[in-house]
């Protein structure tokens, strides 16, 4: 062993300590060390901001008791920026997110997982109002978060909040719900406007004002499958047009399933703000991201009455057919518009608008 005894030769300048003061109003490294700060995060953040959704002791696995069906599972992550947008954050976001990719397979979401890349130097205060809009959102779609993880990484590597969720949920026997399922014939359906989510993001990010303000339409979406499921419709697919927005949806539908998809651009829900942005900025409504709306394709005979099942739930009253799924162009999905043409709707060549998700 080195001889300690003489320490006057040693230079500390530019030394830190590797256990920081545990009284911090920003994310340091050691808080995602696995010790006492991280357990204090965890015992003093999270799991009061996260309230009654949270499990209990909240550690790296959960033991669950999952009713009879069959299991659905899920995982995404969320980068969005800003992690702050009108009508929510990466919090609710990553919540429902999760919820909604369970529902459109048809399921009951009932369990999620969190897990959490923090930048240093993120303040507790963003990282708790994260927290707590996670679990207002989890309490609202009546999931439980059972385990998690967090890492911190280093100032520079990183940027905010990153948001891993993945979900448990369980299918019905006899239900299934897949985009090969679509028929000739069919109707298409959403249950509400569609661009908000996108337009919300990028208004705060890049300070811009369109009239009126155009939020976020972040919500679960697991009722209203329910509530159709339980109204006798027969579901063929859903799908919540995310990334790429309805026209990505519907593109991998048709191709998926070797049908043509026809879209009535009058019939479209497009909100006065969304359009005028769009309008403003060049984009194509129909390739901006949403979060809170379900595209639903029926029976064309069962439409109405799906509609109107779509009207009576809460995040559905803005519930419309826009279209049908034909035999003619299999793969390919077009548009019909005012004028009486039709122009092709294609996938998005990359992303309109990174990072909004």
């Amino acid at each position: 062993m080195s001889d300690m005894s003489d320490m006057s030769d040693l230079d500390f300048e530019g030394w830190t300590c590797p256990a920081p003061l545990r009284d911090t109003p920003t994310v340091v490294m050691g808080h995602g060390g696995g010790g006492q700060l991280s357990a204090d995060l965890i015992a003093n953040l999270f799991l009061p901001a996260f309230g009654a959704a949270a499990q209990a002791d909240l550690g790296d696995s959960a033991v669950l008791e999952v009713p009879a069906g069959r299991l659905a599972f899920s995982t995404d992550s969320y980068v969005v920026k800003p992690m702050f947008f009108p009508g929510g954050c990466i919090g609710d976001l990553a919540v429902n997110g999760t919820v909604n990719d369970l529902a459109m397979a048809g399921a009951r979401p009932l369990f999620l997982s969190t897990a959490f890349v923090v930048a240093e130097g993120t303040t507790m205060a963003e990282l708790g109002r994260i927290a707590e809009a996670m679990g207002a959102a989890a309490v609202r779609a009546g999931v439980r978060l059972v385990t998690g993880d967090t890492k911190v990484v280093d100032h520079g590597n990183g940027d905010g909040v990153y948001v891993t969720t993945a979900g448990i949920g369980v299918v019905p026997d006899g239900l299934r719900i897949h985009p090969d399922q679509a028929r000739p014939g069919d109707a298409v359906l959403l249950s509400g406007p569609i661009g908000r989510h996108g337009v919300a993001v990028l208004s705060r990010r890049e300070g811009l004002e369109f009239g009126s303000e155009v939020a976020s339409d972040t919500a679960p979406l697991h009722g209203l499958v329910a509530a159709l499921v339980a109204g006798g419709i027969d579901v063929r697919v859903l799908r919540d047009p995310t990334r790429g927005g309805v026209a990505a949806t519907t593109n991998e539908i048709a191709r998926a399933a070797g049908v043509g998809i026809e879209l009535v651009e009058r019939d479209l829900p497009i909100p006065a703000g969304v359009r005028d942005a769009c309008g403003l900025l060049g984009l194509d409504p129909l390739q901006v991201a949403n979060e809170g709306i379900l595209l639903a394709i029926v029976p064309a005979d069962q439409a109405q009455e799906a509609v109107t099942i779509l009207r009576a739930q809460e995040y559905g009253e803005g519930a419309c057919r826009v279209g049908r799924v034909v035999a003619d162009h299999p793969g390919v999905v077009v548009c019909r518009t005012g004028l009486g043409g039709t122009r092709v709707l294609g996938l998005p060549i990359g992303e309109q608008l990174p990072r909004i998700c």
